[in-house]
């Protein structure tokens, strides 16, 4: 399935931005999650995503139609110890490949588009909001707890 993904639109040259998948590695206590930034600022990180062990188990239960279980998460930016793009390595594909070639489904519009208007569909170009409608970034935060990954 050909990606209408993020990353194949011509966007300003800032990679971490609204929409983009990410794996984020957090300390205290050690966690990585893949998920899409929500945003980004100096106080933290609000990501939609599932903890990376259960990435698998996410992928499963789109491909079987069952209930969305993506966590909304905001981590303080002290816990963010590492954020990284989530692209292909050599051969190795990304996990939002993998979430593609598993699902046929592109995972980015799927984990924004109730958090970041724009991306609804997947395929318009990313803008830039000063502020939505209500002023903030439309997050809401859990102090870092974990998702399960499961259906509920």
């Amino acid at each position: 399935m050909p990606s209408t993904s993020f990353y194949d639109l011509h966007q300003p040259a800032a990679p971490f931005r609204p929409g983009a998948i990410v794996i984020a590695t957090l300390a205290n206590p050690r966690e990585k999650f893949w998920g899409a930034i929500l945003q980004l600022s100096a106080i933290g990180l609000s990501l939609r995503g599932v903890d990376l062990s259960s990435f698998d188990d996410f992928t499963a239960q789109i491909r079987a139609s069952e209930p969305f279980a993506a966590g909304v998460m905001f981590f303080p930016m002290h816990r963010v110890e590492r954020l990284e793009l989530d692209l292909p390595e050599g051969t190795l594909p990304s996990l939002a490949q993998r979430f593609a070639q598993k699902t046929g489904q592109d995972p980015a519009p799927i984990l924004v588009s109730e958090f970041l208007p724009h991306a609804r569909g997947g395929t318009e170009a990313w803008r830039p909001a000063d502020n939505d409608e209500r002023g903030d970034s439309g997050t809401t935060g859990d102090s870092g707890s974990k998702p399960s990954g499961k259906p509920r």
